[in-house]
């Protein structure tokens, strides 16, 4: 995929059912006219796994990121397991991360959280690269540890954000990107809306969080990095913009922030 196009910056390609079918998912985003995803871990299984994706179908636009979810931080007593440090050196890999805090499904100790949080910022201010940052439920909390941890020194992007346009900006002054997932689409979003809406376009990407929160045009079915086209029509119809305009943007702020094309 070598052409200008739609970018989904937060997809689980290597993820139960996406996994059985990576060649149909990237075949369909490309008939949808996507040219690149961001193939996101979530433990060090699923790191591995992101990492043989990016090996074998780079070629189709596919980079990786590799991290602890919140949810898994209990499987790592002893802190960031040193394969995650191995993984996160690779040329393959753009970000560090999924990582953050998750205070609504509390799958994890919160101290245990808070310290592999910790570690990872430090881990992507040490390779420059940036972070991908889960947040529910957990706004101050993560706020405070990000700015204690100097995560303005690497960046990163607040992935399928759900806050308020007040903490967006917050984040942006720590160099923060914002994307928007499937949740911007829905009927009760028009707070989500607003705020894709007031914010600059320089810190804006798209995502699908795929295989989770299929967008409303395909609710109820297992999303997939195809879908994003949705999401860029919704922020597109919320800014005024023309769609062509927005998908351009998308592309430079993130090849801005993942090191693309450098």
């Amino acid at each position: 995929m070598n052409f200008a196009g739609y970018i989904d910056t937060h997809c689980h390609l290597a993820m139960h059912p996406l996994v059985e079918d990576v060649p149909g998912v990237i075949a369909r985003a490309r008939d949808c006219g996507l040219s690149r995803m961001l193939v996101v871990a979530s433990d060090g299984k699923s790191s591995q796994g992101v990492l043989d994706l990016v090996e074998r179908y780079g070629r189709d636009g596919l980079s990786a990121a590799v991290g602890i979810h919140p949810h898994d931080a209990k499987s790592c007593p002893g802190g960031l397991p040193s394969e995650i440090r191995e993984f996160a050196g690779l040329p393959a890999v753009a970000a560090i991360g999924e990582t953050g805090l998750d205070y609504y499904y509390d799958h994890s100790p919160r101290e245990v959280q808070r310290a592999l949080f910790r570690e990872h910022i430090d881990l992507a201010r040490d390779l420059g690269k940036p972070l991908v940052v889960h947040i529910r439920d957990a706004y101050d909390d993560a706020l405070q540890i990000l700015e204690e941890e100097r995560a303005s020194d690497c960046g990163g992007v607040i992935h399928c954000f759900s806050a308020t346009v007040e903490y967006a900006r917050k984040a942006m002054e720590l160099g923060f990107y914002i994307s928007f997932s499937g949740l911007v689409t829905f009927p009760n979003a028009g707070n989500l809306r607003k705020t894709a809406a007031l914010l600059p376009e320089e810190v804006i990407l798209c995502e699908t969080d795929a295989p989770f929160l299929a967008p409303q045009p395909v609710r109820g079915k297992t999303n997939e990095p195809a879908n994003v086209r949705f999401v860029y029509e919704e922020i597109a119809r919320s800014r005024g913009v023309a769609l062509d305009e927005l998908v351009a943007v998308v592309e430079r702020n993130a090849t801005r922030l993942f090191g693309w094309g450098v």
